[in-house]
């Protein structure tokens, strides 16, 4: 049973008090229900929020980012209908941008890394604290303290602060020291650890396959060393560790390791005992593949507790999830012990996120909504995107500064964004990006064109044809071979004096980040005339591009691509600024040729 009078909670005797009274007076109803974080979508509709909150009695909220005064109130209204108060949670990996739409985006987490300036990660913190705590959400789904060590993964490219673990743990704890600051409590991620395998939870079951002794190096380091410092939650990820698994249960057969999120071993063996972590254990989203593909759902509600979560993030479908936990309750599944320690840990949350005998008069005031977006926290991203860009390769000619060459191509490099992923604020959009960015080179003097892949200009052409219009046009595609849409050397070479492609390739919810191209045998936007005119690869995303362009001799990481950035960009190609970012991982993807 957890110790509320120790680390992390640290409880006072008259906030375990309120826990015991409230777990007290709670009926089974109430208890198996306070187990599940709802994500809502229900926004400021107080009638809504107020339906919501009373008939699902969840323990904890999260949504997805909306402006601050529609989150403001949200909360609000959750707060004033929950008879317990409720967590509120929201992804600040980020920067405030992740607890409400207008809040201050940072950077993501390898950006703020590659200032090479851990105070950075400290003021994200603040920043996220601010933001997060203005809105009235209490619970951040943050640090991401993976370790980016498989190049291939997509799932965490940018959102983790590197491969190197003393790198890792120096900045999650500068960004827990300054998030803690406004109270705001935190759930570090993804346990036992991605960026291993190449496979993301959100679509396949993930697996870290170091060893014991590896992984007590690597990611165990990390989360003892938090541990320590005191984080008060861990979210596990839907990852398999077989080296630990079949440590702590030898008889385990390879078919019976499960993701953390169901395994004993893991939860109750590994993070509970051996690393003796006291606070509160989150499971990820439970709609994720890799871990709806591995159990029946009526089976894994329950299991999850059972093995060692607390709380279980989002229902399928809440009067059926509900059910699979009674049942697994009435029939000794879930033991009433296990569903009283984890009720434990989730109001000693609650008391330490400052919810013991809450009342309104608590919750935040309007006003302080100022903070977000506001002009101090701006100036910090700026700050973060001048710094971190990162010139990672420049070989043969040095073309920098670009100022003689007056003339330039973008050619913009795929596969392209997901517009739905786009849509909900979860990938990269780039419909701006070229945009920006001409506008920036223009100002400076330059013509700009943007290319038009040749083969979507020609799809677009033939949908618009009859059918007898397509039928000739397709013959005389045919006559001209499979080289009828490339153009000359001189064409380019006449006709501009820089290429500069530009890749902004969301890896979010994708199985590779890899590159894509319209015409792969010598279309344009395939750098392959880099030794015929000076050309610039810059990637506004993804840092491992690489690996699928080796011949570039001037390859640029922006690791994001928001407007500050391509402005810092634009200024140090133009030799106004110097290029002061470091990388902390390997961005030439151990292989040779990246590098000459």
């Amino acid at each position: 049973m957890v110790d509320l009078t120790i680390k992390p909670y640290n409880l006072s005797p008259e906030q375990i008090q309120w826990v015991e009274s409230t777990i007290a007076n709670m009926t089974e109803e109430e208890k198996i229900k306070q187990l599940f974080v709802h994500l809502t979508s229900a926004g400021a509709d107080e009638e809504w929020v107020k339906e919501e909150a009373t008939t699902m009695k969840m323990g904890g909220i999260r949504f997805n980012p909306r402006k601050k005064e529609e989150m403001w109130n949200m909360n609000r209204l959750f707060q004033k209908y929950s008879k317990i108060p409720v967590l509120s949670a929201v992804n600040v990996e980020a920067g405030g941008n992740g607890a409400t739409s207008d809040g201050t985006n940072v950077g993501q987490q390898i950006k703020v890394a590659a200032t090479g300036d851990s105070n950075y990660a400290y003021k994200m913190g603040q920043i996220c604290g601010k933001e997060t705590k203005a809105c009235g959400s209490n619970w951040a789904f943050a640090p991401i303290v993976d370790l980016i060590i498989n190049w291939h993964n997509p799932a965490i490219s940018t959102r983790a602060y590197g491969k190197d673990p003393d790198l890792v743990l120096e900045l999650a704890k500068e960004y827990f020291r300054g998030i803690s600051e406004s109270g705001i409590i935190c759930a570090m991620k993804h346990f036992p650890g991605d960026g291993v395998d190449e496979r993301d939870p959100h679509i396949a079951t993930s697996v870290n396959s170091l060893s014991c002794e590896e992984w007590d190096a690597s990611y165990g380091r990390v989360y003892k060393g938090l541990i320590e410092a005191g984080v008060q939650s861990v979210m596990t990820g839907h990852i398999m560790l077989p080296a630990y698994q079949k440590k702590i249960n030898p008889d385990i057969a390879e078919d019976e390791c499960l993701p953390a999120t169901i395994s004993k071993e893991l939860l109750t063996g590994l993070l509970r005992g051996k690393l003796g972590f006291n606070g509160l254990i989150v499971t990820d989203a439970s709609h994720m593949v890799g871990l709806t593909g591995r159990s029946k759902r009526s089976e894994m509600v329950p299991n999850a507790i059972m093995a060692g979560c607390d709380m279980f993030l989002f229902y399928n479908n809440f009067e059926e999830d509900i059910q699979f936990m009674t049942d697994a309750l009435h029939d000794g599944r879930l033991t009433q012990d296990r569903l009283d320690d984890a009720l434990t840990r989730i109001l000693g949350l609650k008391a330490l996120a400052g919810l013991a005998n809450f009342t309104m008069d608590q919750f935040p005031p309007k006003d302080g909504l100022e903070v977000v977006g506001c002009p101090a926290h701006k100036q910090v991203a700026e700050e973060v995107s001048d710094r971190a860009i990162t010139l990672v390769k420049q070989v043969g000619e040095n073309i920098f500064p670009i100022t003689d060459k007056k003339r330039i191509l973008l050619v913009p490099v795929g596969p392209k964004p997901s517009p739905i992923l786009a849509i909900a604020g979860m990938g990269a959009d780039g419909s701006k990006l070229l945009k920006v960015l001409q506008e920036n080179l223009e100002k400076r003097g330059h013509t700009v064109e943007i290319y038009v892949d040749p083969m979507e200009n020609f799809i677009q052409k033939m949908a618009a044809l009859s059918p007898e219009q397509r039928a000739k046009e397709t013959k005389l595609m045919g006559k001209k071979g499979a080289y009828g849409m490339k153009s000359s050397i001189e064409a380019l070479t006449g006709s501009y004096d820089l290429v500069i492609c530009v890749a902004n390739v969301s890896s979010t919810m994708r199985t590779t980040q890899r590159l894509e191209w319209a015409i792969s045998k010598g279309g344009w936007d395939n750098p392959w005339y880099v030794n015929e005119i000076p050309t610039i690869f810059v990637s506004f995303n993804c840092p491992f591009h690489l690996a699928d362009v080796p011949q570039v001799k001037n390859f640029i990481n922006c690791y994001d691509a928001q407007d500050s950035s391509v402005k810092s960009f634009v200024e140090k190609i133009e030799g106004e600024s110097e290029f002061k970012g470091v990388s902390t991982v390997d961005a030439f993807c151990g292989l040779m040729d990246t590098r000459v």
